[in-house]
């Protein structure tokens, strides 16, 4: 349970991050909170020459609201949890957070480092496609923006390129009519999603006029629910329209069978827990 020999670097600025993670290229990895990094090269998963470690950057931390959210890379579950005019802006950030992990996960753990390991079980990635996030990331060709519903590509893979940090996470503040809630079936010792899901709705003239689902936990990476959204888009959002909608969570999936979980289970799971988000998103926005 020894790591392989390994330089540390712990760059004081993203340009000096940044300048690292080009010298060494794929014999680099970069340390965030550490929670799938380092225990995977204890076990000799991973084995990069060098760690840079971007703990001490202080650009990527920090929570900015402002009618548009932007979340530092290296901002911890805590800071998120806890934030004031985050969780007037965005409720459901705090709700999704508080059900990471435990204490010592969410004082540790960045947002920034979920969505660039892309855990198929992690919240997450749910909560920002939900939101219809941006990730933003700077590399050797400069800055760019990663629309959420584009980056997550595969399990454990996404949207990056070499040479690429995620610098922040961007959304919109919810407006009135506007709601968003998460709903997840945790394992019971690592708290990982067997199935979660996360909903938004949009509300005008007591009719749905704009839905976005995501599902995590059931298949290799969080998915959008589309059949579910178009579904939903034009009804009144009662209980009846919304378990209608919910039959469809999970169409298209390919969905994961495990010692958790079988793929039957977790099918029937992504309807219950998006029926649940969907009511109490629907319920934020009256």
């Amino acid at each position: 349970m020894i790591p392989a020999p390994f330089d540390y670097h712990a760059p004081a600025s993203l340009a000096e991050a940044l300048t690292l993670l080009q010298k060494y290229g794929d014999d680099a990895k970069i340390l965030a909170g550490g929670h799938s990094l380092l225990p995977a090269m204890k076990l000799r998963l991973a084995s990069p020459s060098v760690l840079i470690d971007i703990n001490k950057v202080a650009e990527l931390r920090g929570i900015k609201v402002n009618g548009t959210v932007e979340i530092g890379a290296m901002t911890t579950w805590s800071a998120i949890e806890h934030d004031a005019a985050l969780a007037k802006a965005c409720p459901v950030m705090a709700e999704a957070v508080a059900l990471i992990g435990d204490i010592q996960v969410r004082n540790r753990g960045t947002i920034g480092g979920s969505l660039a390991h892309a855990d198929p079980a992690a919240d997450m990635p749910a909560v920002v496609l939900a939101l219809d996030a941006h990730i933003h990331v700077e590399g050797p060709n400069g800055p760019r923006a990663i629309a959420a519903a584009d980056f997550f590509t595969d399990m454990l893979s996404t949207a990056l390129e070499p040479g690429e940090i995620i610098t922040s996470i961007t959304f919109n503040s919810l407006g009135p009519g506007e709601g968003a809630a998460y709903a997840k079936f945790p394992h019971p010792a690592s708290r990982y999603a067997i199935v979660g899901a996360a909903a938004y709705v949009k509300m005008e003239n007591g009719q749905i006029t704009a839905c976005r689902v995501a599902i995590t936990g059931a298949g290799p990476k969080a998915e959008r629910q589309p059949a579910v959204e178009q579904a939903l888009i034009g009804t009144d959002g009662s209980a009846d329209a919304v378990a209608a909608a919910a039959a469809h969570a999970g169409e298209g999936m390919d969905m994961l069978g495990d010692i958790h979980a079988s793929e039957e289970y977790r099918r029937a799971m992504c309807k219950v827990y998006t029926k649940r988000a969907l009511l109490k998103a629907i319920e934020r926005a009256r």
